[in-house]
């Protein structure tokens, strides 16, 4: 079977969380969408949000495919993947469509070494050593809920595997360690990448806040992992395996 004939039938969700303040654009994942439907994997390709415009179930019902891959522009398997979002898909999906949800992008064993380079580009930039660096992952955290500890944790050890960098820790924004304990044990310059799926409050406000409080010149923010270069690579792939997975 040809990949155009894979593709018949087949459309793609692109779920993220998104935001509704008045200068989010939400622009980041419509590019990702953008670059994924040069791929030609499925016939049509949608982009909803929980938080957002347009919604998942808005989004849902714009797209006419008999199947639906849904892939979830999240940082870990949390309560807005694993619950959310499976409720609001189930609540739009009355045409008894079938829908499968991928693991999301936090998930994704193709995230460690785009992390990794980005932390490696901008440790060079900034004129730091790798060898004398530290990579600090911040996420999200909960004391209800490991998922995003766990998700991120995961990474920390992949790029511990296969990085030049000093060390590889992890700070969490609602569950110890916080960024300024972190930066603590830290000793000579650190890369601060956010695990977070966009610029929202969280990665374009809450993060560089952190670091610009810690008042160290040696501890940079990279930024957020759904802005890595590569990103729409690992959705591609991730859909490419799922558009030929036969459906049960």
């Amino acid at each position: 079977m040809s990949p155009l004939d894979e593709a018949a039938g087949v459309a793609l969700l692109i779920a993220a969380h998104g935001e509704r303040s008045p200068d989010a654009t939400n622009d980041g994942v419509r590019r990702i969408a953008q670059a994924v439907s040069a791929h030609r994997l499925v016939a049509e390709i949608g982009v909803g949000f929980i938080n957002g415009t347009p919604g998942i179930g808005k989004a849902f019902a714009a797209l006419t495919a008999p199947r639906v891959i849904v892939y979830p522009l999240f940082a870990s398997s949390g309560y807005f993947t694993r619950d959310r979002l499976v409720q609001l898909l189930d609540e739009a999906n009355d045409r008894g469509r079938h829908v499968e949800v991928l693991p999301p992008l936090g998930l994704d064993p193709g995230l460690p070494d785009l992390v990794l380079d980005r932390a490696t580009r901008v440790a060079r930039a900034n004129g730091f050593a790798l060898e004398a660096s530290t990579v600090i992952l911040l996420a999200h955290g909960s004391r209800r809920n490991s998922a995003s500890r766990e998700a991120t944790e995961q990474v920390a050890r992949a790029i511990e595997g296969r990085a030049g960098f000093r060390s590889v820790g992890i700070a969490l924004l609602e569950e110890r360690p916080f960024m300024d304990e972190a930066a603590a044990l830290v000793q000579g310059p650190a890369i601060v990448v956010g695990m977070f799926s966009g610029e929202g409050m969280h990665g374009a406000g809450d993060a560089p806040r952190l670091v610009a409080d810690l008042k160290r010149h040696d501890v940079v923010y990279a930024g957020v992992i759904g802005n890595v270069a590569g990103i729409e690579g690992l959705v591609a792939r991730a859909v490419a395996a799922a558009v030929r997975r036969p459906v049960p």
